[in-house]
């Protein structure tokens, strides 16, 4: 799978909710795309992650 650019390897199947939760996102301060889709966040629990899926995880940071 590649995120932002990077391959990482899936180790189980699992959801995207379980992938970001697993590397401490905050789940409020992000937006996912899978596969050049904007993904829901009421949808993290229904994406299951496949190898040939590319991720993008924009994170929202604060300033002025």
């Amino acid at each position: 799978m590649k995120v932002n650019g990077a391959i990482e390897t899936l180790e189980k199947d699992q959801t995207l909710y379980d992938y970001l939760t697993l590397r401490n996102f905050d789940l409020t301060k992000i937006a996912v795309e899978c596969n050049g889709n904007i993904v829901p966040k009421a949808e993290y629990k229904n994406v299951i992650l496949k190898e040939e899926d590319t991720l993008e995880i924009v994170r929202f940071v604060g300033g002025g």
